[in-house]
């Protein structure tokens, strides 16, 4: 057979072309959406949108369901089958990189500039994860609630004091309207404890553990401003402004809409919704019970394993991930709050005037990450159970004692964790 030039011609470059494909380096992604039809197809879009962009690096994903995924991760960790990119929620970052699954995830500063600190996962003076958007906390009210009990209304740069807060819920209780003054909540478990509820306590002037050394909670969760907290805590309960942890799980989605209790300590997850069954909605910032206002910080992020032989591939990926664009459709997709201020001006709802453009703000001023530290996980758990206990009547001093040294033991068991 002849080959004319023009036919090989076209060979040759039909080889160029598949050597250029064959150049593209695989790199699997695992990710916690699975089920979530919106955020897998905006994931998968911009996963699309790398690998077209780009000859040298290839990624595919492969999604698991959020409840077994931190488990998954752990298990395959162990038997030495992890993919190159990880999803890993924010506070549970630490305890990963102490335990080897991830590597420092090497992006630059620059890429990063404009992002809210919050998204940025730092551990050991290293950069481990970077995310998309993260999620704040607000009190949910009625304007016409704060006209009808004749209460100021606060902002971030005057949130209502503790004498304040508690002025509102003996306001709302005293008018009998409602089946309580305060929906916290109750009904979740879980990492909405200390998310939701540590900042109170480091309000207070306490924490869930010694920050400063990171190698007890003595003092921090069982000194004299945890006391006040606990005390104040258990109050909640016992005298009737809050409905206790056998709340029912349908009062906590629909409670406030309905007009069962006047305010709603609730995340901007739940905005979209409440805003559609209640015309005059607001979200108030934090009150301040002595040391600021706070409220909880840090939501899940792309990292590095520590399988991955190509962490430059990685970085690029969460690079491309990082674009405006990609931030607001991850907002206007599921709700959350995007991780720049421009991207936030792209959004349905975050952009300045927009309904949720306070959570925004909220989050860039009031919030606090939890404890940065391989051994947050297990404190995690010991104060959902301490408050737990405590709004079940528990003694406050002895409930706050016996979790510093269930802490302290942990720490002490874990060589410190590497602080």
């Amino acid at each position: 057979m002849t080959l004319t030039k023009t036919t090989l011609g076209a060979l040759a470059a039909s080889t160029l072309l598949a050597g250029g494909a064959a150049a593209q380096t695989d790199l699997s992604l695992w990710y916690h959406g699975a089920g979530n039809e919106v955020e897998s197809n905006i994931l998968n879009g911009i996963i699309a949108d790398f690998n077209a962009a780009q000859s040298d690096w290839s990624v595919s994903v492969e999604s698991f369901p959020q409840q077994s995924y931190n488990d998954s991760v752990v298990a395959s960790a162990l038997a030495g089958n992890l993919p190159c990119i990880l999803d890993v929620d924010g506070p549970v970052m630490p305890n990963w990189a102490w335990a080897g699954y991830l590597q420092p995830l090497p992006i630059s500063e620059d890429a990063i500039e404009g992002h809210l600190e919050s998204t940025i996962g730092r551990w050991d003076g290293e950069i481990y994860g970077v995310g998309l958007w993260d999620a704040a906390v607000a009190l949910y009210t009625r304007d016409s609630t704060l006209e009808a009990l004749g209460l100021r209304r606060p902002t971030l740069e005057e949130p209502w004091t503790k004498d304040e807060f508690m002025a509102a819920l003996d306001a709302a209780k005293a008018t009998g309207d409602y089946d309580y003054p305060l929906d916290l909540g109750t009904a979740w478990t879980g990492e909405w404890y200390p998310y939701a509820y540590s900042p109170f306590l480091q309000s207070f002037g306490g924490d869930i553990v010694d920050r400063s050394t990171y190698d007890t909670a003595e003092g921090a969760l069982n000194g004299d401003a945890a006391i006040a907290f606990g005390e104040w805590w258990q109050s909640l309960f016992a005298e009737g402004y809050a409905p206790g942890t056998s709340q029912d799980p349908a009062d906590r989605d629909t409670g406030f809409i309905e007009g069962k209790y006047a305010f709603s300590w609730n995340g901007n997850w739940a905005a979209a919704t409440t805003l559609e069954g209640v015309d005059d909605v607001i979200f108030l910032p934090a009150p301040d019970f002595g040391n600021g206002p706070i409220i909880g910080a840090g939501s899940w992020q792309f990292g590095v394993s520590s399988a991955c032989e190509h962490p430059e591939g990685a970085a690029a990926f969460v690079e491309h991930a990082l674009q405006d664009k990609y931030l607001a459709a991850f907002s206007d997709g599921i709700g959350l709050i995007p991780g720049t201020k421009d991207a936030a001006q792209m959004t349905e709802k975050y952009a300045e005037g927009g309904p949720l453009a306070v959570f925004f703000d909220l989050s860039a001023e009031q919030s606090l990450v939890r404890p940065v530290s391989p051994g947050y996980v297990v404190a995690a758990k010991v104060f959902e159970k301490a408050l737990s206990d405590i709004a079940n009547g528990a003694d406050v001093a002895d409930t706050l004692d016996a979790a510093v040294d269930e802490i302290d033991d942990d720490i002490e068991t874990n060589q410190g964790y590497g602080h």
